[in-house]
């Protein structure tokens, strides 16, 4: 037990991030207690988050497990001290398909999990594999139980932790009031661990509590509506409505409309009195989304409100004090259409008051792996299977794709690739389906480091796929092992692997 005592010491500095907060938790238990997969995940509503894994798939950081639809981790929640399952166990394992050492499904294994509780209430828990039956004793178990209250009391203690469950508490309370105004399902989230999606965190945290105007920039299909609903959800106004408009979606004689209503007869149709988007949004936020599309004539109204918080209606002379946070997104470059004509300067820079950039996901390192297992997990429950994962080569294809289309285009990317996996297994559904990389018709990777092979634009045999995917394997592992100068340990904590598989990895590549 000896090593806890440092592990404490980190878990109260400052200056640790998050992850390595996490992953310094799960290195410590598996030296207390072997195992081949551990994991921590938090609460969220009626779901469990993983915020670290070690032995587990990557992309499992990026899913979200129901637990009405995973019993095991319903049971571990709602047990008291160390729940314990028997190799026996006829309920289905949340990790199925995803332990890095296991293909197949887990068949005949040993789990357990103890829940956390800060302050009387549940925050999240620990989950235990082992492929050996049995290994799991009772004093192990009892180990398990002391080592979560241990955990639950340094996350209560550290100060980042303590902001994270407040935070936590307070979105729960939020998606309440957007479920019980507006009949929605929970708001989807912005996943990643990269270093520019913390650093797009970071700008929104700093951002949102202020009433400055917000341009949110970025390539279609990054997720701008999702920024801008994030800096919503963390600003003053996130009990008030947040009304969406799209620009480029209104007809240029229904703009002034939309935006700031109108009165009964204002134009042919105009048969009733109506408000506008600014009024509905009165009190709260409204999103412009491609504001870039306005028109002239309509730019300038716009600025008035902007400026003055007042509007009239098409075909009133009444004037309506409105309160109102825009914030707008447009993926045009908006100086260069200011120095074109095509947009007021000075509308330009009042609604860029806090700019702020969205990055493709070609620039997010391994999010892509995050954000495919998010879209995985709602896949598979939105299909009804027990189990779905992605095999080493998709993944590999994943990180070796340039996406023109962002997220936006994984997303449905990983809709079909789900599909296509489906139809293939046949007319009985497997306990484990498996997304390939033939299946996600990804183009070959482009980079000039991954040498297509002889006879490229014949179609790809299945030996030139594998080859390529161990080419490109070779060469990360190669470049990480540089980067660490030769550390192995810090090589499969960057490569997201477990340092054992990451040995026997290169081993088959001929790296070791």
């Amino acid at each position: 037990m000896s090593g806890i005592i440092p592990l404490v010491d980190d878990l109260a500095r400052d200056d640790l991030a998050d992850v390595e907060r996490y992953g310094r938790l799960l290195r410590v238990l598996r030296q207390l207690l072997p195992s081949d997969a551990v994991a921590l995940l938090r609460l969220e509503g009626e779901q469990a988050v993983p915020l670290a894994v070690e032995g587990l798939s990557t992309d499992t950081l990026g899913r979200r497990f129901r637990l009405d639809e995973h019993p095991r981790l319903a049971a571990i929640l709602q047990g008291q001290g160390t729940v314990h399952f028997a190799a026996d166990c006829g309920l289905p394992d949340p990790y199925d398909g995803l332990v890095e050492s296991v293909h197949g499904h887990l068949e005949v294994h040993d789990c357990m999990g103890c829940a956390l509780y800060i302050d009387g209430r549940p925050w999240g828990m620990l989950t235990m594999d082992a492929l050996t039956p049995g290994q799991f004793e009772q004093i192990q178990r009892d180990r398990l139980e002391a080592f979560a209250s241990l955990a639950a009391a340094t996350v209560k203690a550290g100060e980042r932790i303590g902001t994270l469950a407040a935070r936590l508490s307070e979105e729960q309370a939020l998606a309440e009031t957007w479920r019980a105004a507006a009949g929605q399902r929970t708001p989807p989230e912005v996943v990643g661990q990269s270093t520019a999606f913390k650093a797009l965190r970071k700008e929104i945290a700093l951002v949102a509590p202020s009433d400055l105007s917000v341009l949110i920039s970025g390539e279609t299909g990054v997720g701008k509506e999702l920024v801008a609903r994030g800096i919503h959800r963390q600003s003053a106004r996130k009990d008030k409505p947040m009304v969406v408009i799209n620009c480029a979606a209104l007809p240029d004689a229904l703009v002034e409309s939309e935006l700031f209503g109108h009165v009964r007869g204002a134009f042919t149709g105009a048969v009733g009195e109506r408000r506008g988007k600014f009024e509905l949004a009165d009190g709260g936020t409204l999103f412009l989304d491609e504001v870039g599309e306005l028109p002239l004539a309509s730019q300038a109204k716009l600025l008035r409100v902007l400026q003055s918080g007042q509007l009239q209606r098409v075909g009133s002379d009444r004037e309506h004090q409105v309160d109102v946070r825009v914030i707008a997104a447009t993926n045009l470059d908006l100086a260069d259409a200011v120095r074109q004509g095509r947009f007021r300067a000075d509308l330009y820079h009042r609604l860029g008051a806090y700019p702020l950039r969205v990055p493709p996901l070609r620039e997010r390192e391994r999010d892509v792996l995050l954000l495919a297992g998010f879209f995985i997990e709602e896949a598979r429950s939105r299909m009804g299977l027990r189990s779905l994962r992605l095999s080493a080569d998709a993944q590999a294809a994943l990180l070796g794709y340039d996406w023109p289309g962002n997220v936006r285009e994984l997303e449905h990317l990983i809709g079909r690739a789900v599909l296509r996996a489906l139809a293939a297994s046949g007319t009985v559904r497997p306990r484990i389906l498996t997304v390939d990389a033939a299946a996600l018709e990804l183009p070959v990777h482009s980079d000039a480091s991954v040498q297509a092979p002889a006879g490229a634009g014949q179609a790809l045999q299945p030996e030139d796929l594998r080859k390529a995917v161990d080419d490109f394997q070779r060469q990360r592992i190669a470049a990480t092992l540089e980067r660490t100068a030769g550390n192995w340990t810090e090589s499969a904590r960057l490569l997201g692997l477990d340092r054992a598989n990451l040995n026997r990895l290169a081993k088959r590549l001929g790296l070791k």
